[in-house]
């Protein structure tokens, strides 16, 4: 990269009076020289001081050159931090991340709507991002780079500074928090010290977000850095760790809006259950006991997740969950809205669950029978009878002896309760006439 060395302007124009806009465009106006590679860490410096000077982005018409000369001038610090050596002196680190903070951090935009809706609105994007984006840009590559020394910058990247940086989360501009995924992710890598504080805030903000606000913009992003957090744990977990999947992760199943986040919440948790299997039983548990009760939409991310879990759940814990977990899978099945009985009669075409129910037939086929049986005669749906039928049928070549058991326990009680309702039927038919004549003989019509 080429650096001006119109920079050499700055010692007589910044210390004399001159504003800081007027001292910019002296400086980018001038024409671009090559300067002598000695002197280009010094004039890194000063371009970083001069790209501290902030724009009002609201205002569509004011500064428009000025703001095209700082854009140009980032353009010229991402090139040059990606392509020099040596320009990472001890003095560059407080005025990279100061030149960082005084663009990022800022009170972020209300929304257009109080009532702003992820799912349903567009998101309010960002009017400085022409900037914004050359910032982020600049400062990955600053930490990325060979000649970075988290030994002196952690001088000034502290938690002060992470602090702020997840606040940013909240943004709207999903560009934004894209970009503040990857700033965040290479600080928790670079910087030890940061790592236990980081994973304290981010404990914080989802807490705050479940039980206060149900509101946060970058839930998901910070799950996505969670996943890779959880995929570098030591073994054996922290209890630290165990806490913050039982009393965090499982209670954001909760939120309305977690199909904004679920596939990230689910890779975590089964990132979890991949590296210590024992914590599968308070896992399947805890989803169980949040089980949407009223939202189909919620269900069908449920048994999504179950299933990936599922998929990596090992024999000896599958039996200590599969009594309550069938039971709600049988509720599922008898579900009237017809994506989510689908939705759970698929597993049967999953080979590793099969192989699970089929070890422990004699004990979900019970759970099962009566509502599998059930709807194969009475469900409105015909694809849903077709996969019942095709679920039965797995189920006889399991254990024979067993489904005709079951068959023929079904069929009786069947009887029993038509029966019943038989007998019910007639009791209030009786009832019924003995009203009709008590009314007939207050009326005297009948003699008494």
């Amino acid at each position: 990269m080429i650096i001006s060395s119109s920079w050499h302007l700055l010692v007589g124009g910044i210390y004399h009076g001159a504003s800081e806009h007027s001292v910019l465009k002296v400086v980018l106006e001038a024409g671009k020289m090559d300067v002598p590679a000695s002197e280009q860490p010094e004039l890194f410096l000063k371009k970083l001081q001069q790209c501290c000077t902030v724009f009002d982005f609201m205002d569509t018409l004011s500064d428009l050159k000025m703001k095209e000369y700082k854009r140009s001038t980032l353009n010229e610090l991402v090139d040059y931090v990606t392509v020099s050596r040596g320009y990472l002196t001890e003095q560059a680190y407080p005025e990279v991340v100061k030149m960082v903070s005084h663009n990022i951090f800022r009170t972020l935009p209300p929304s257009d709507s109080n009532e702003f809706d992820p799912e349903e609105d567009e998101p309010t994007l960002e009017a400085s991002w022409p900037h914004l984006q050359l910032v982020y840009e600049f400062f990955i590559r600053f930490l990325e780079s060979q000649e970075f020394q988290p030994s002196i910058a952690k001088k000034y990247i502290d938690q002060k500074f992470v602090l702020q940086l997840l606040e940013l989360f909240d943004s709207e501009d999903p560009r934004e928090r894209d970009y503040l995924k990857t700033v965040l992710h290479r600080i928790y890598g670079k910087f030890l010290g940061l790592r236990a504080f980081i994973r304290k805030q981010i404990n914080n903000i989802f807490l705050r977000f479940v039980y206060e606000t149900e509101h946060f913009n970058g839930v998901a992003e910070l799950l996505e850095i969670l996943g890779s957090i959880i995929n570098g744990f030591a073994l054996p977990l922290k209890a630290e760790h165990k806490q913050f999947l039982v009393k965090v992760l499982i209670p954001l199943h909760t939120v309305r809006s977690l199909s904004l986040f679920h596939a990230q919440l689910a890779y975590c948790i089964v990132q979890f259950l991949e590296k210590d299997p024992t914590l599968t039983e308070p896992v399947i548990r805890g989803l169980l006991k949040f089980w949407p009760k009223t939202c189909s939409q919620k269900e069908v991310m449920f048994l999504g997740e179950l299933e990936e879990i599922l998929d990596v759940i090992e024999p000896t814990q599958f039996v200590k969950i599969q009594e309550p977990l069938f039971k709600q899978i049988s509720r599922c099945v008898s579900s009237p809205h017809f994506q989510v009985a689908e939705r759970a009669l698929y597993y049967w075409n999953n080979e590793y669950i099969m192989s699970l129910i089929e070890e422990n037939s004699s004990v979900i086929l019970p759970i099962m029978f009566a509502s599998l049986y059930r709807i194969s005669k009475e469900h409105w749906n015909p694809a849903i009878v077709a996969l019942v039928y095709n679920v039965l049928k797995a189920f006889m070549e399991m254990n024979s002896t067993l489904f005709d058991e079951l068959t023929a326990t079904y069929k009786s009680d069947r009887q029993r309760e038509k029966k019943k309702e038989k007998e019910r039927e007639e009791l209030w038919k009786k009832l019924e006439d003995l009203e009709l004549k008590r009314g007939l003989r207050s009326d005297g019509i009948i003699p008494t």
